[in-house]
């Protein structure tokens, strides 16, 4: 198993993210040897949504507020209907999403959680997957959505649904140890002076 040793993961949630989507990454991310810090907008804990109705709740670790991306290596989005959805209507989670991506660290969303790259303009050109009734947003963003359980793009990962979980797991870990994606970084650069 690969070692993720002295390696810092934010996951980046708030109310109403699907439960497996969030314990099952970070638990194979702890059995790795990374520490995992669950980052919320809001303070004390968030409250799950498990399938079809509310699940447990989840102490948040760091606010928003006090979180920056260069104190981490990784960043996970969960999905769920309703956390994506609140994420992408916070100014200050899409800049931090934007801000991570633009350190070429690895960016890792699942089902829904490609609404809130998707907000921060971050997939244009990106061979994405998701929850599949995020397709014709995802392509009028210009990204390419393919039907696959694990897509790697560069410094991103992406997978459709928790069924998908192990898959997701393993190319997450995978991408994290090899560090950052420094053409994704000059690139990024680039666009970003235009």
């Amino acid at each position: 198993m690969t070692s993720l040793q002295g390696k810092t993961v934010a996951l980046l949630a708030t109310d109403g993210f699907e439960q497996v989507e969030l314990t099952e990454p970070r638990k194979a991310l702890d059995q790795a040897g990374a520490t995992t810090v669950v980052v919320s907008p809001k303070t004390g804990q968030i409250k799950a949504w498990k399938s079809k109705e509310w699940g447990d709740t989840v102490k948040v670790d760091q606010s928003l507020d006090a979180a920056t991306p260069e104190n981490f290596d990784a960043l996970v989005l969960p999905g769920g209907v309703i956390n994506p959805d609140h994420l992408r209507m916070d100014p200050k989670a899409v800049d931090f999403v934007r801000d991570f991506v633009a350190t070429g660290k690895t960016v890792a969303a699942i089902c829904h959680g490609p609404w809130t790259l998707l907000e921060a303009v971050a997939l244009r050109g990106k061979t994405v997957t998701s929850w599949p009734s995020l397709k014709t947003d995802l392509e009028n963003a210009g990204a390419h959505w393919v039907d696959e359980p694990v897509v790697t793009d560069g410094q991103f990962v992406f997978s459709r649904k928790p069924d998908d979980l192990a898959a997701f797991n393993e190319a997450l870990i995978e991408s994290i140890s090899h560090g950052k994606h420094p053409t994704l970084v000059a690139a990024h650069d680039e666009a970003a002076t235009r």
